[in-house]
């Protein structure tokens, strides 16, 4: 089984490496990352880069496909390498996958028309304009598309599609194994439960 992870410029750490810790950790699964080009990708803090494998043309029938999201998705949203390519190898892919904005890359791509799907909090109001169903919840599985929340919940969503391919031993394993045992000092982690006018200020500089 391929697993391929999806990079380009500026998108978000967490997004790929905590699939990549959790769901890559799939027995006798290979994980590639893929860009328009093989090399160092940076991310959205322009400090850190992951090294991209192969290019798009080299990886052609990926069993898994990943979607991190970053800050400005629009910018990757209007790529036609990246939604073609997310087109091609969306007809043979077992599961598609994304994190965070990532979703407005399958959306973008056409791939999320009448599904349910989901996104980083202050991006979920832009997933109807390509007839996708927005929705709060933290992992969402639509068929073979499986959206994660914001950031952190690409953790979850690798850990629940392992779950689902390996069975709940090899998920309960690599959750064991890592010590993902989520105990934040703040109860802040959504919209819902952060000060009113913390959310009301970051929806106002949100892009």
């Amino acid at each position: 089984m391929q697993i391929a992870v999806l990079l380009y410029d500026r998108f978000t750490a967490l997004d790929a490496i905590g699939p990549f810790d959790t769901l890559g950790r799939l027995p006798g699964a290979e994980t590639v990352f893929v860009a328009e080009r093989p090399g160092p990708v940076r991310t959205d803090s322009g400090a850190l880069a992951l090294v991209a494998d192969k290019a798009l043309g080299e990886v052609t029938r990926p069993d898994i496909v990943i979607v991190p999201g970053g800050p400005h998705p629009e910018v990757e949203m209007e790529n036609p390498a990246v939604l073609d390519w997310l087109r091609a190898v969306d007809a043979t892919t077992t599961w598609t996958t994304s994190v965070c904005t990532g979703s407005l890359l399958l959306a973008a791509a056409g791939l999320l028309d009448g599904r349910r799907a989901t996104s980083h909090w202050l991006y979920l109001d832009r997933l109807p304009r390509f007839g996708a169903a927005p929705t709060g919840e933290r992992v969402v599985f639509d068929g073979k598309y499986v959206t994660a929340a914001g950031v952190s919940s690409g953790i979850d969503m690798g850990l629940t599609l392992l779950g689902r391919i390996a069975g709940d031993e090899v998920a309960q394993t690599v959750q064991l194994m890592t010590e993902y045992d989520p105990q934040p000092p703040y109860d802040a982690g959504s919209p819902d439960k952060a000060p009113a006018e913390l959310v009301a200020r970051l929806r106002g500089v949100s892009p």
